[in-house]
This record gives C-alpha cells, sequence and structure tokens, in this order.
C-alpha cells in the first residue's frame, strides 16, 4: 500500500518462541517442554495467586492508570522516588516508549550491538530512525566500538545487561565509565531484564542520582514468573519519566498485573527460590553440553546460547520430540532457557540422542 510509511514495509515482525499449543497442534503430541522464551518454569508462588483472585473481583473496572500501588511498591523495594517510575505492558512496550520519545526522524541514529536483543533494531526501525549496529565483542557489547560510533545524530543507546542472547556481563565498572564519557544528550537505556538472577548489589540504581540521560528497564517476566500478565518499568529521571508517561497508553497495565506485580515483590521466597533453580540448571545445562563436547556461551542470565553443527536441523528434529529451543540470530547457534531439573534432563537426554 502506497499509503504505509517506508520503514514499516520491510519490517519484520517480532518472532516469540514457538507456543506449547501450537507445536501440540502441528505435531500431535501430548507432551511438550519449552525452552525457548526465558520464562520461569516455576508457578506463581502462593501469595500472587491469591492476588491475583482477589484482583479479579473488579476486572469490571478500568485498572489504575497512574498504577499507584505498584509504583509505591517498586519505589520502596528500590529506593527510589515514585516519580522516576513509568510502567509498561512489559519492558518492551517500556523500550518503545523511550524509543518514541527520542527519535523524530530518519536522521536520528540509534546505536545497540551486533548480538542484542532483538526489539531494538524492531523499534528503531518501525519509527524510520537509523540503526547503528556496533560489531560483537566476545558475544557482548563492545562500548569502546559504541562510543566511537557516537556520531552528532546519535539519539539513543542501547545495552543489555545480561545481554539476551548470549548471556554475557559487562562490569560494572565498564559501565559505569562508558556513561561517564557519553554525551549527556544522548540517553543511554541499560536494559535489566535479567538483573535478579545476577543476586547481587544493585549498583545501577545510584547511577541514576548522577547520569541525567539513563533510563533503566526492567521487568516481571523473568525471576518473578509474570511473563503472561506484561509487566514491566523503567527507572529514570523524573524529567525523562514525564515524557514517558506523556506518550504511553492510559491503561497499559491491566488491574490483575498491577496486583499480581505488587505481591511478587514482597514474595522474597518464591524469587530466591527462582533465583537458586537458575543457578542450579545453568550448572546442569553447562554440564550436560561439555559432555556432549558442546560449545556454549556462558550466561549469567536464565538461558544459554549453544552452537550445534546446523541450527535449523537440531531445531526441526528438537521440536519433533517435543522440545521448543530459540534459534538466534548467530550462525549455528541456538539459544535454550533453563527449565527444571527434569526438564533440562530430558533435554539433554534428548539433544544426546539427535547429535
Amino acid at each position: 500500500m502506497s499509503n504505509i510509511c517506508a520503514s514499516i514495509l520491510s519490517l519484520k515482525p517480532y518472532q516469540g518462541g514457538k507456543p506449547i499449543s501450537e507445536l501440540q497442534r502441528e505435531l500431535g503430541l501430548d507432551k511438550v517442554v519449552k525452552l525457548a522464551s526465558n520464562e520461569n518454569p516455576l508457578p506463581v508462588g502462593e501469595k500472587v495467586q491469591q492476588a491475583i483472585m482477589q484482583a479479579t473481583s473488579e476486572i469490571g473496572r478500568y485498572p489504575d492508570g497512574n498504577g499507584f500501588e505498584l509504583k509505591q511498591a517498586i519505589a520502596q523495594h528500590l529506593s527510589i522516588a515514585v516519580e522516576q517510575i513509568t510502567l509498561g505492558n512489559g519492558s518492551n512496550d517500556v523500550l518503545e516508549l523511550i524509543t518514541r520519545a527520542t527519535v523524530c526522524c530518519a536522521s536520528d541514529e540509534v546505536i545497540f550491538s551486533q548480538y542484542a536483543f532483538v526489539v531494538y533494531p524492531l523499534v528503531t526501525q518501525a519509527l524510520g530512525a537509523t540503526s547503528m549496529i556496533t560489531p560483537a565483542k566476545n558475544f557482548g557489547h563492545d562500548l569502546e566500538a559504541m562510543l566511537a560510533a557516537i556520531t552528532d545524530n546519535t539519539k539513543l543507546i542501547f545495552i543489555a545487561n545480561p545481554n539476551n542472547p548470549t548471556g554475557t556481563l559487562l562490569a560494572d565498572s565498564t559501565i559505569y565509565d562508558f556513561l561517564s564519557s557519553v554525551p549527556s544528550t544522548v540517553i543511554v537505556v541499560l536494559d535489566q531484564a535479567y538483573a535478579e538472577y545476577l543476586n547481587a548489589r544493585d549498583n545501577a540504581i545510584e547511577w541514576l542520582k548522577e547520569f541525567d540521560n539513563l533510563v533503566i528497564t526492567r521487568t516481571f517476566s523473568k525471576a518473578y514468573g509474570l511473563a503472561g500478565l506484561r509487566v514491566g518499568y523503567s527507572l529514570s529521571s523524573s524529567e525523562i519519566a514525564d515524557y514517558l508517561n506523556r506518550i504511553r497508553q492510559p491503561f497499559n497495565v491491566n488491574h490483575i498485573a498491577q496486583s499480581a506485580a505488587v505481591a511478587a515483590l514482597a514474595d522474597t521466597d518464591f524469587l530466591q527460590k527462582a533465583i537458586s533453580l537458575n543457578q542450579q540448571g545453568l550448572r546442569q545445562l553447562a554440564a550436560g553440553f561439555d559432555e556432549l563436547g558442546l560449545s556454549y556461551i556462558p550466561s549469567f542470565a536464565n538461558f544459554i546460547a549453544i552452537k550445534v553443527s546446523d541450527a535449523s536441523v537440531v531445531y526441526q528434529q528438537l521440536l519433533e520430540k517435543g522440545f521448543i529451543v530459540r534459534p538466534v540470530e548467530m550462525e549455528n547457534y541456538l539459544r535454550v532457557s533453563v527449565g527444571t531439573k527434569n526438564e533440562n534432563e530430558v533435554f539433554l537426554n534428548t539433544l544426546k540422542s539427535i547429535l
């Protein structure tokens, strides 16, 4: 159609991990194990279940458009001002809001790494801006190359830490030095979707006091186990948060999702259980890949990228056996999410039989 923006015509829509029900329909399988979307394999905790049940009595009403209770809970949890928080329908929603707020024309440039979250190029292209892709360094971000790529037209930089789909991690000192070198007119997004799995001191929050151009994005979809409810948020200066809230949809986080997220923040036992399960799962998968003689990228998230002889063939063979993993834009690599101990074991045995 001639009236559609040129940047949209060549845009390929985001493809999530294949749903379990879809594979069951396609192949007539009863048992399917999904290790494709970096989801938390644990069922949600009792506190969240109770919050969801209570919230269903009010679904006939619009949700709180300002997310008062959830913002209060996040602010208390992270010791940050409510005015610095922007809520989103998953962190993807927030990433798009940030991009919409910063790029305005085709000459505006957005910098991100060669192997980084697929949403970065998608939102950049959708808004008609220019993608500046810097080569990866050891499968992760090369911050020196990203600094060198900055021009007068640079509006936005995306950094995922830990990175998806490679699982690599940048040291806090390295990121801090990078932030200190970026012009204050350029917005830097630090995407921390997997931050909880690090189970370490959260230094990035403190950087917000020093860098007005820093935006941190997070999600309840991973360690908190609320992927199906879509809740994410950003932390930034109150000025940036104000701009983001001007353009976000008024009810972008539904009532049940807000209630569940508040309960999830309070359920520290569930979070620690999820972190522990993930640490054990990473070791289990790594040991299995070592036994199979497969190379992989050591991960700090809840997945591991492994290299096989022919990723497309192995991916299809795994599907036929009832295992969903994720092909990625890296030659002959597959990304495998951490499952339960049993899911990991059965997957490794199946992979062994295929190889």
